[in-house]
């Protein structure tokens, strides 16, 4: 039930990463065609790019933990073999949990919170700064999720082992 939720939510946030991507694509062009083409920048495109771009990059890193697309994660235990693969990934499973509970969940909220009380608006858009903070513990959820569901998950690939194989081992 929570694999196939967190299923449904993988596929969404992908979705979402793709409009996003094409959002940035259309706004960096749009810039460009301004800037170079009408000889009268936009005011607002650096700045749309500069938060599209850490949306992408935060929720990217959430939706790339999940389909194990993380390049530091798997270093060590693609060297590893069996029982000890397995523990190695448990504890790395865990502590990507506690970094993300810690660092971009409440972290996170506590960063949104202040620039949303402070009222600090971004130069450009004249929106307020923690509306843009707020993927932080969005993407810290997320990531918390799919660690979870990593923690729990007896059965699950880990750097090329079926973890059932390496408990029979």
């Amino acid at each position: 039930m929570f694999a196939k939720l967190l299923n449904q939510v993988e596929i969404y946030l992908g979705y979402f990463l793709g409009f996003l991507m094409f959002a940035i694509v259309v706004d960096v062009s749009w810039q460009v065609i301004t800037r170079f083409v009408m000889s009268e920048p936009s005011s607002y495109t650096e700045e749309v790019a500069r938060f599209l771009l850490i949306w992408i990059g935060l929720l990217g890193a959430a939706y790339a933990y999940r389909k194990h697309a993380h390049l530091g994660l798997d270093v060590i235990t693609r060297a590893l073999q069996g029982r000890t693969a397995a523990v190695v990934q448990k504890i790395t499973d865990v502590t990507c949990f506690l970094f993300a509970l810690t660092v971009m969940v409440v972290g996170g909220a506590n960063l949104m919170t202040l620039t949303l009380e402070l009222n600090q608006m971004s130069a450009a858009l004249q929106i307020p700064i923690g509306y843009v903070y707020s993927v932080l513990p969005l993407s810290g959820v997320l990531i918390c999720l799919f660690a979870l569901e990593r923690i729990f998950s007896p059965y699950q690939k880990i750097a090329g082992h079926d973890l059932a194989e390496a408990n029979q081992e």
